[in-house]
């Protein structure tokens, strides 16, 4: 039996809630990597903080998993996004956004309010800090 941590729920129904969560969550994460429509970190952030307070042996492995654990840890631990990576997902958002809008979408008002999303969630992304700056400036 794996000891309990501080932050896991005392409830075990609501623990097993949460670590179902968690694991529907990183399948949809897994999804977003193939399909450049549906996101990937929301869903592995979410599943970490499912697995935070369900269980710590599937939150070691997803923070600590050697392709997104590092990002991961980084956004968890406010520090936000790597340049080359917010530069990967602003170029995917505005694709698939622009894309979808012109191409696809035949109804106007749904393709601005999709353009005035993407600008929302760009600017979101522009403004998280990236590791290097925040490891500057705690010097």
């Amino acid at each position: 039996m794996v000891a309990k941590t501080p932050y896991q729920h005392r409830n075990p129904i609501i623990r097993y809630a949460l670590f179902i969560l968690g694991w529907i969550s990183f399948a949809l994460g897994m999804i977003g990597l193939l399909l450049p429509v549906v996101p990937t970190s929301p869903f592995l952030i979410l599943s970490a903080a499912c697995f935070l307070r369900s269980s710590p042996r599937f939150y070691t492995w997803l923070t600590e998993h050697r392709w997104w654990g590092r990002y991961i840890r980084y956004f968890l631990d406010g520090q936000g996004i790597p340049r080359r990576i917010k530069a990967l997902i602003l170029g995917m958002l505005w694709i698939m956004i622009l894309s979808s809008a012109l191409l696809i979408v035949k109804i106007i008002w749904v393709s601005i309010t999709m353009v005035i999303i993407a600008m929302a969630v760009s600017i979101y992304i522009i403004r998280l800090p990236n590791p290097e700056q925040t490891k500057h400036e705690e010097r």
